[in-house]
């Protein structure tokens, strides 16, 4: 005679698994480090400023 499984149990632990394989997939897909974060912010500052740099006219309330 077979083990006794509770089926309940093992839809939940299925379920589980294949949430932890979908969240690790994003992580590698979508994830950055901190400092992928941080160089991006620092690149769009210096773009910013350098584009604003190049204005013929100040805008209003700067």
């Amino acid at each position: 005679m077979g083990e006794i499984v509770n089926l309940r149990r093992v839809k939940k632990q299925r379920a589980r698994q294949d949430a932890e394989a979908a969240a690790a997939e994003n992580r590698v897909r979508f994830g950055r480090t901190k400092a992928e974060r941080l160089a991006q912010e620092a690149q769009r500052r210096l773009m910013e400023k350098t584009h604003e740099g190049h204005a013929l006219t100040e805008r209003d309330g700067k």
